[in-house]
């Protein structure tokens, strides 16, 4: 099915996506329980709400050989840490700050790109590039104004994004070999066992919280994991680099939704930053959606590839 056959307008169901993603950080700032314990149940949650779709396509399981199987847990553990070390962050830093950093996603992607399959770049690339880390590093200046932890939080966050790029780049390798509905359950799946020895071996309780936070676990599983499975449904009417530009949405919706519903303020320099860092993802964004121009032979088939990397996971 094409663009011009979508049922309704692109733009209702991309909003409802970076809304859904929005509330993720504003979830894990309600919560009270360790980022490990959020993490884990977000997981064996998600996996539990699939189960009943994945039934269907069971039988792609079977064509699991064991270096795709060893390559989708190794995916869930990447996803794994980003959960942790991102909800981690939130309990140190503002949304504001924690999200905005996410957004370097693309440029880190870019540099992973670069180092383990040799990809080539661009000197506007690296311009933007640039751009962003400026406003990265006025953020964190800007962060010194609040706390030191809030410095730590900017910290952990980065250290996420690079924890997702892992998982995107193995991902890009593999998912095409399933449905998405496969790949994501055993992420998902594989991302939750490695939490629960993870939770085991630091001794976090698992059980004893209130509805509350039982609330919050369910919400988590529920609510983010609808903004991907919109987006998974979106890549029949466009490509994956037009869904990609709500990484530049989560940030500011995350954003408004602290500001109402937790309090949290911004400085100048996060202001600033922040605007920075939106500025050079959205130019670097812009730049890989116009395509180079391409001399045609008589037979030659255009395909447009996908950019895997640039898939958002909150």
């Amino acid at each position: 099915m094409n663009q011009h056959q979508r049922p309704i307008p692109i733009g209702l169901p991309l909003t409802i996506s970076i809304i859904a993603i929005s509330f993720s950080a504003i979830f894990v700032k309600w919560s009270d329980a360790p980022a490990s314990i959020l993490s884990m149940y977000r997981m064996l949650f998600a996996s539990l709400l699939l189960t009943p779709v994945v039934w269907r396509y069971r039988h792609e399981f079977r064509r699991i050989s064991p270096k795709n199987g060893a390559l989708l847990f190794l995916s869930g553990v990447f996803l794994a840490l980003h959960f942790v070390l991102w909800f981690s962050s939130l309990k140190y830093t503002t949304v504001a700050s924690s999200t905005i950093i996410l957004a370097l996603q693309p440029l880190v992607s870019l540099i992973g790109g670069f180092f383990l399959f040799k990809e080539r770049t661009t000197t506007s690339a690296l311009a933007t590039m640039g751009i962003a880390i400026v406003g990265a590093v006025m953020i964190g200046w800007g962060d010194l104004g609040h706390s030191a932890a809030a410095i730590k939080g900017d910290i952990l966050s980065f250290l996420s994004v690079i924890a997702v790029v892992g998982y995107l780049f193995i991902g890009q390798t593999i998912i095409k070999q399933f449905t998405h509905w496969i790949y994501s359950f055993c992420v998902f799946f594989s991302a939750s066992i490695v939490l629960v020895v993870y939770n085991l071996v630091i001794q976090a309780p698992m059980t004893g919280y209130p509805a509350k936070e039982w609330g919050i676990f369910l919400l988590l599983a529920i609510v983010p994991t609808v903004s991907h499975v919109i987006n998974n449904w979106l890549l029949n009417y466009v490509n994956a680099t037009t869904i990609s530009m709500s990484i530049l949405g989560e940030p500011v919706g995350s954003t408004i939704l602290a500001y109402f519903l937790l309090g949290e303020g911004l400085s100048g320099w996060q202001i600033s930053g922040g605007l920075l860092v939106l500025l050079g993802v959205f130019f670097f964004i812009s730049k890989k959606q116009r395509p180079a121009p391409v001399e045609l032979e008589p037979d030659a088939a255009i395909l447009e590839p996908q950019d895997s990397n640039l898939q958002k996971v909150q």
